[in-house]
């Protein structure tokens, strides 16, 4: 048996809500182990407040990195020093990066030409050009509706066998499948059931 793929989780807090890193690590256990999990952000900034909560319970290492201008990049080119650095130990076999900023494209190309894969996770405001370069790009808000979705789901026991006409009409469960498609198809647009299962 192969060994597990390792990952390192690369997270711009400035830029993704914490609401979906349930949904993020769950997706990319699905490809391997994410033994390194860093969060980058000015945390003495009161907007990060909710990562706070998340950070500990997932075992994810906070990255300080203090504005030093108003207005500049400072934790993009923290991050970006951070990626490298870790592509240049060789002790990962893939990366993930958690953000919605378009920046990051010459950072995802530069892993590609590696040789290792790129997920990227964002919000759909995630301008193209990134969305485009990784391998794959998952949208964060069809995480937090899959999160969303399993806690109000009910009990095995009470579900009811519905009629193919019912299930048409549930909206919900239609947005589901596709999402669960468009996730999993290849390049030539088949998706393999067992994957749109899981």
């Amino acid at each position: 048996m192969s060994e597990r793929k390792r990952i390192a989780l690369l997270i711009d807090c400035d830029n993704v809500s914490h609401n979906s890193i349930e949904g993020v690590l769950e997706e990319l256990a699905k490809y391997g182990m994410v033994n390194v999990r860093h969060a980058h952000g000015d945390w003495n900034n009161p907007t990060l407040s909710g990562w706070i909560d998340r950070l500990h319970a997932h075992a994810i290492r906070p990255m300080q990195q203090f504005a030093y201008t108003k207005g500049k990049n400072a934790t993009d080119s923290a991050m970006i020093i951070d990626a490298m650095d870790l592509l240049y130990t060789k002790n990962i076999d893939a990366f993930a990066l958690m953000t919605s900023d378009s920046d990051f494209t010459p950072l995802v190309l530069r892993i590609l030409e590696s040789g290792l894969p790129v997920y990227g996770f964002g919000e759909k405001k995630t301008p193209q050009p990134f969305v485009d370069a990784c391998s794959p790009f998952i949208y964060t808000e069809n995480l937090v509706i899959e999160q969303e979705q399993k806690a109000d789901s009910p009990q095995p026991s009470a579900v009811k066998k519905k009629s193919k006409a019912s299930l048409r009409k549930d909206t919900a469960l239609v947005k589901l499948l596709r999402r669960a498609i468009e996730q999993t198809s290849e390049d030539d647009g088949w998706a393999i059931l067992n994957r749109v299962a899981n």
